[in-house]
């Protein structure tokens, strides 16, 4: 017996509660009010022709862990087109100045309800499909499937909770899993989940994560924020999360009676939170400049907010000192990996759940620190601080273990290659 009827019905049923879902978005800033019709599978572009690759990563983590494969793709396979789909604001910005222009652009993934789905393949008539890491969305899958879409999963990971969540539903997750070719994972044990809820071929070749590209820089704006903060001490809590600001608050407190002209930078995870964590900071007595708004730094800033898209690859050179946000509640961190590759000396909180393997090997390489609340971070802060050397050699040993794999990269496309191949080919028999 299958659920996916009954998940079908549902869905299709739901259609008024889905838009109400999506007004309340667009009024909460979560969804882009000029683009909401992608959200329901319309699109203003058209098709281009020839073969066409549709990438879909759920949000900004997954999108940025595919950059390096689409520029090896756009480079080495120019005749293929690619349409690459997320479900966030925040990546959506990202994406515009980061894909190779002429080779990929982005659009809103649709709600899984089948009017826009059908509406959405209809339009975009995928040759290929590569879906990244771990959100699953029944009715994108199954009938793309039962359009002949091949369908293949890269990045695959999955949370316990997750895994857990699709056990209970296996007439749902088999028939889903059992719809991709290929699934390959990031290692030996989210292999195994995939298989047991029904995935037919599961290979570990290891985290796309480990091949990405260091992130951007302007050089302009660092000669300009390094001349504005001089020789004061200064540290980075990147991509933070609501709760987490109020933390490094609190470390910063404490840090100032051993470093009375501390600079703490903070860059939310998302920026538009930038006026409510002003607004935090500022009550908390911290004098707060505000990136978004161009605020310089002066002697009396406490907080420099960079609250902007795209310009975390900056401000990780800027600081050398990187706590990872998303590690202190259940979130489950982001990518250290970033921090890893600039060179930055690594702090994170205890809940690195999506992130594990990256994490795991960070640690064994006595490469990062662990902290649980402000005081704990103040410690790690200070020490890395004090310690120049000790920070040196964080940082190095991070940036070591994230040069170790970066073939990973051709092994995903060793796998996918038959694939590439083919859709190359069925567009040559067509000319």
């Amino acid at each position: 017996m299958t659920l996916v009827p009954i998940y079908r019905g549902l869905t299709t049923l739901l259609g008024p509660v889905v838009d109400l879902y999506l007004s309340r978005r667009v009024a909460r800033g979560k969804e882009d009010p000029l683009r909401i019709g992608e959200r329901m599978g319309r699109t203003r572009r058209p098709r281009r022709p020839g073969p066409l690759i549709w990438i879909h990563a759920a949000s900004i983590g997954e999108a940025v862990s595919t950059l390096a494969l689409i520029d090896r793709i756009a480079a080495e396979r120019p005749a293929i087109n690619m349409l690459v789909t997320t479900g966030t604001v925040t990546s959506a910005h990202l994406l515009e100045t980061r894909l190779p222009t002429g080779f990929a652009w982005h659009q809103y993934v649709p709600i899984d309800r089948l009017a826009y789905v059908r509406r959405f393949l209809d339009h975009w008539r995928p040759d290929l499909a590569l879906w990244i890491e771990s959100e699953l969305w029944p009715n994108l899958i199954i009938e793309s499937h039962r359009r002949g879409i091949p369908l293949i999963l890269l990045n695959g990971r999955m949370s316990q909770g997750s895994f857990r969540r699709w056990q209970r539903l296996p007439a749902l997750a088999r028939p889903m899993l059992g719809a991709f070719a290929l699934c390959l994972a990031q290692d030996d044990l989210q292999a195994e989940k995939f298989q047991a809820l029904g995935a037919k071929r599961v290979l570990s070749v290891g985290d796309l994560k480990l091949a990405a590209a260091p992130l951007p820089l302007d050089q302009a704006a660092l000669d300009r924020l390094s001349g504005e903060i001089g020789g004061r001490p200064h540290w980075l809590a990147a991509s933070t999360h609501e709760g987490e600001e109020a933390v490094v608050a609190e470390a910063h407190r404490i840090l100032k009676q051993s470093f009375p002209d501390l600079l703490t930078v903070i860059a939310p995870r998302h920026p538009a939170r930038g006026p409510e964590i002003a607004e935090m900071l500022v009550a908390k007595g911290l004098r707060v400049a505000r990136r978004s708004l161009d605020e310089r730094i002066d002697r009396a800033c406490d907080i420099y907010l960079a609250d902007t898209l795209g310009e975390l690859g900056t401000f990780y050179r800027l600081c050398g000192i990187a706590y990872i946000g998303g590690s202190l509640g259940s979130n489950g961190g982001h990518n250290p990996l970033e921090a890893a590759i600039l060179e930055c000396a690594i702090l994170h909180g205890p809940n690195m759940a999506n992130a594990a393997a990256v994490a795991g090997a960070l640690a064994r390489a006595s490469a990062t620190e662990t902290v649980r609340d402000g005081a704990g971070l103040a410690a790690a802060v200070g020490r890395l601080l004090k310690e120049p050397e000790l920070r040196r050699r964080r940082a190095s040993l991070a940036l070591a273990v994230a040069d170790r794999d970066r073939a990973v990269l051709d092994r995903v496309l060793e796998h996918i290659a038959p694939w590439l191949d083919r859709i190359e080919s069925d567009v040559a028999l067509r000319a």
